[in-house]
Formats: C-alpha cells, structure tokens, sequence
C-alpha cells in the first residue's frame, strides 16, 4: 500500500518533525516535494575520523525538475566520479552552502559538536533558510528554526543527503589536497588525514602539524 499522509495533520499544531519521521524514507523527498512543495535541504558532514584537517559539513537544496540518478553516498562513488557529480550538482542544485570546522576548533569543542556546528554554518549560509532540513545520521542540529528530520543512513537514502555528502567529501578533499603542499612528508593528498599506516608513519617521524588534531589519540598519544 502507498503511503498517504494527511496533509491536514501536518498543517495542524502538533509537533511536525515526528510527523515527518513516520512517513517512510523511500517516500519522505517526493512528499515534501510534490506534495507539500516545501522548501527543504539535505545536510551531511564528513571528517569525523581523521587525525588531521576539518570536518566540512554541505547543505543542498535539490532541484528536482533535473535527474538526480547520479547522487549516491559519496563513500559509494570514486574520486573520479564525485568530481563529476560535485560539478553536476553545483550546475543544478537550487543552492549549495558548506560549514567548516577547523582542527583548532574541533579540539575546543570535540568532534561532534564540532560536525554539529559545521552543519548548522551550512544551512545558516543559505540564502532561502529552508523550513526543513533532513539530516544524515542520529543527531537533529541545536539552534536552527526550522523542522529536523534525521535519517539512518541518510547519505544512501535520500538524493538531497547523497548530494551534501559528495560535496564536503569533494571539499574537505581538496582542502587536504593543498595542505599536503603546505606541509609536506605528510601525504594528506593520498590519505586526506585518516590514520592510515603511512600517516602514523609521518607521525612518528615528523611530529604533527598545526592541522593536526591535538586532542585525538594518536596525535596526543604516541603512535
């Protein structure tokens, strides 16, 4: 049986983020789209794990009139195929914003409640400031006026987090890419910051770097 909300119900005062959470995910993008015509953003991050660099988080604003059959989870797709897709989305998007926490920060704060300030940045940066955001993962986003809806692996399962994901993924690449020029010996091109056994070898070698993360273990902590 298709699902079919009663729109009523969403227009009465009652708290619309449950509402939305018990519509199923393969419908959740066409029913916000089509039938309420809402203004809505998907929002992911990415940098939770690595040793080095930010956490980018993206916010996208899909435009559903154009095909979106190349938007997968970013971890699904090559290098090669998130630059073009990135480039597809950047074309077609209604409008794309990232957040970036830098490692500083991510020590200040932890990580995530430095991925959670990355994400509220995107969807700050918005020009139209969406009246809802669906959210890859657990977490809804403090201090945003607008409904949250968090989605189990979200980046696989709705087209508007799929695309937030390949773009701080192509971002926070990028970033890692020019800071492997910075501070080189490092190898952040090749393993953008993760703790790979070449990036544990540099580290023992070189010490860190100021885009190292001083409160991970493995950089605190001997390798």
């Amino acid at each position: 049986m298709v699902f079919e909300p009663q729109l009523s119900l969403f227009n009465q005062n009652i708290s619309r983020d449950i509402f939305l959470s018990s519509i199923p995910v393969s419908e959740l993008e066409s029913y916000l789209s089509d039938t309420l015509r809402s203004v809505f953003a998907g929002v992911d991050e990415v940098g939770r794990g690595p040793l080095a660099g930010p956490v980018v988080a993206a916010a996208v604003q899909w435009d559903y009139g154009h095909s979106d059959h190349l938007i997968n989870d970013s971890k699904a797709l090559t290098a090669r195929a998130r630059e073009r897709v990135y480039e597809y989305i950047l074309e077609h998007a209604v409008q794309v914003e990232v957040g970036i926490v830098i490692p500083r920060v991510i020590d200040e704060l932890n990580i995530r409640r430095a991925a959670l300030l990355a994400m509220r940045t995107a969807v700050r940066r918005l020009a139209q400031q969406p009246e809802i955001i669906l959210i890859d993962g657990r977490d809804s986003i403090p201090a945003l006026d607008c409904i949250q809806v968090p989605v189990i692996r979200g980046d696989s399962r709705i087209k508007a987090i799929g695309a937030a994901s390949i773009v701080a993924k192509v971002v926070r690449d990028r970033m890692m890419e020019r800071y492997d020029t910075i501070f080189p010996g490092y190898h952040f091109a090749s393993h953008k910051g993760y703790p790979t056994a070449a990036h544990k070898s540099s580290l023992r070698s070189l010490g860190r770097c100021p885009i190292h993360r001083v409160s991970f273990k493995g950089v605190k902590e001997p390798l």
